[in-house]
């Protein structure tokens, strides 16, 4: 091989791995950002990471809302530093929504981080779903999946910081207002997504509001006025319009998300959890949602990042 060969060969795997290493080139350096992790549904066909949203302010990642699997990968390319992400929010404790979880931790072994480690996620009264402190129990407690890494739950944590789990309310009407930092605050309000304990969070950073609906079927109709004039409501775009019977126990139609939406305010509306039964009537369902609201209507795909 001659040497222009080789040196264009070299150029082009550089460039390559500039492209496959994007990292925090999808946000800009100011302001609140949402980049999307995954926006897939945990489907092994629908070419998609599992629900996760990375919230960033100024050009540092500080919040994570579900870490479903491919999350990590993900925010390993998008350039975030694990050091600095106060809070893990889950919506609910379903794999495609939780799963990576114990890789954040495993992985984080060499990072220097010292500020604990918040997750906060749902309690429980269903037997069939562990509150959010058992679920981490049962995957990184003593007696856990993941043993070895016990040592995090407590002050003795060989990676220099400590886990803390704590269960929010997913029943009742009760809105949690409890997490407030210098830098953002958190609430909570129990949603209907069938019989799985469910939240839906409303983060407050930099002067920006958005609401991650997440999994909801709208029941109630109690995610409008918790997303009161909101910059950005992301929901889940899991049904197409013409779905029937469990499918809507569990998820809204596009027109009520669009109804939702225009009920709130909301800046944007932002869709992920797409799947195989939505992707490909995207046009469909813009049309429901555009009947009730005028706003921009944003159809996720991984790593991309939207600006507030």
């Amino acid at each position: 091989m001659n040497k222009f060969l080789l040196v264009t060969l070299s150029v082009l795997l550089s460039l390559s791995a500039l492209s496959a290493r994007a990292g925090s080139d999808f946000c800009g350096e100011k302001g609140v950002w949402i980049e999307i992790l995954g926006a897939g549904s945990g489907e092994i066909t629908d070419g998609q990471g599992s629900s996760s949203y990375l919230v960033w302010q100024d050009d540092v990642a500080r919040l994570l809302v579900d870490v479903g699997s491919g999350s990590k990968s993900a925010f390993e390319r998008s350039g975030a530093d694990f050091t600095e992400v106060e809070v893990i929010a889950l919506s609910h404790l379903h794999a495609d929504h939780s799963a990576d979880l114990a890789e954040y931790i495993s992985g984080s072994e060499d990072e220097d981080r010292e500020l604990p480690l918040l997750i906060l996620g749902p309690d429980s009264n269903n037997p069939l779903y562990p509150t959010t402190t058992e679920f981490v129990d049962r995957l990184i407690g003593p007696n856990g999946a993941y043993s070895y890494l016990a040592h995090t739950l407590t002050s003795a944590s060989k990676f220099g910081y400590k886990v803390r789990a704590t269960n929010v309310p997913a029943t009742g009407t009760r809105r949690w207002s409890r997490y407030k930092s210098d830098i953002m605050s958190l609430a909570a309000i129990p949603v209907n997504h069938g019989d799985v304990p469910t939240l839906a969070w409303r983060v407050e950073i930099g002067g920006k509001t958005i609401v991650f609906a997440g999994d909801f079927n709208n029941d109630k109709n109690r995610v409008a006025t918790f997303a009161k004039d909101v910059d950005a409501l992301v929901a889940s775009h899991a049904i197409p319009e013409i779905s029937r019977g469990e499918l809507r126990e569990e998820f809204a139609l596009p027109s009520e998300l669009g109804k939702v939406a225009a009920q709130a305010n909301a800046r944007m509306l932002i869709l992920g959890h797409r799947n195989t039964r939505t992707r490909g009537r995207e046009s469909i369902s813009r049309e429901a949602m555009e009947a009730s609201y005028d706003g921009p209507i944003l159809f996720a795909n991984d790593n991309e990042c939207w600006g507030l």
